[in-house]
């Protein structure tokens, strides 16, 4: 086993491809694919399970692969330290939904840890694609949120995934109103004060079941309802329109101004918001250092 095996290993889990990786690499698929196929001989298990869709991690795949980031950054360092070399790219990737906090932990990320060059990414994007995302390796970790309702459905996926929930924080839900709507002086609100108010919220495309909404209570009709792909849009409905949407009460003005806000919504329902990481995965240090600033994020409602 070498490292520049091992650094193989990396790029293809990140390209997702044998043809992508070789080409960043400069080296030839041949080339590419056997000196995988030889470790894997080596070592006597299967990294990547080939078929005509494409290639993919296997689960001690994607154990290995934690480990061979772990020795790769760490051979990295050695160099940097003892022979001037020159830092690589850093790669890290997160898929989530629509949070706020996700965003400014990635730019507490960024701000600290970012070299001169990275390949980082944030997808803010579907439920159901944060778990494909995830599985498949394209995003390191995903955010998303369980509740009574959802729970069932989100952990067989998860567990067909080779997946795993971790907690961040259990939230009360909120809505989300602007400051010039008249219910934004109360203290609470009820259902059947939002109902003369536009409902808005995130569409989960052909996944568009109730189970993955990114709203608690979804299952509930409004007379006034708007869909959107982006959280800039919703905000601007919120103002606009004098809308309203549900979600965990967690927002900073760092962001998002002071024209948003959020009122506790009286209702006995929680609302469970965590990362999701292959089981044996081994996390890269830019994902661990992403969750600590997730935690710091979530301020109050962290642990």
């Amino acid at each position: 086993m070498t490292l520049q095996q091992l650094k193989y290993v990396i790029e293809v889990a990140s390209r997702g491809s044998m043809n992508e990786a070789a080409k960043r690499l400069f080296i030839s698929q041949p080339s590419l694919s056997n000196a995988i196929r030889d470790l894997e001989e080596e070592l006597r298990i299967t990294i990547f399970e080939r078929t005509n869709k494409g290639i993919s991690l296997t689960n001690e795949g994607a154990e290995f692969l934690g480990y061979a980031r772990q020795v790769a950054e760490q051979a990295e360092l050695l160099e940097n330290r003892y022979l001037g070399g020159k830092l690589t790219p850093q790669h890290f990737s997160v898929s989530t939904q629509h949070y706020a906090f996700a965003v400014n932990a990635f730019v507490s990320l960024v701000r600290e840890y970012g070299q001169e060059e990275y390949e980082l990414a944030l997808r803010e994007t579907k439920t159901y694609e944060i778990i494909e995302d995830v599985k498949s390796r394209r995003s390191e970790i995903g955010i998303l949120y369980l509740n009574d309702f959802n729970a069932k459905v989100i952990k067989k996926l998860l567990k067909e995934g080779g997946l795993q929930f971790n907690s961040l924080f259990v939230a009360k839900p909120h809505i989300f109103i602007s400051i010039q709507n008249p219910l934004a002086q109360q203290a609470i609100v009820t259902i059947d004060q939002l109902r003369e108010y536009p409902y808005l919220s995130f569409d989960q495309g052909e996944y568009n079941s109730f189970h993955f909404s990114e709203e608690i209570l979804s299952t509930l009709s409004h007379p006034k309802s708007i869909r959107v792909n982006d959280r800039a849009t919703l905000f601007n409905l919120l103002i606009g329109l004098n809308g309203y949407t549900i979600s965990t009460g967690v927002l900073t003005s760092d962001l998002n101004g002071n024209e948003i806000i959020p009122v506790p919504l009286d209702c006995e329902e929680t609302i469970n918001v965590g990362w999701i990481c292959h089981k044996n995965a081994v996390l890269s240090r830019l994902a661990e250092v992403y969750i600590q600033a997730l935690e710091e994020s979530v301020g109050e409602y962290g642990g």
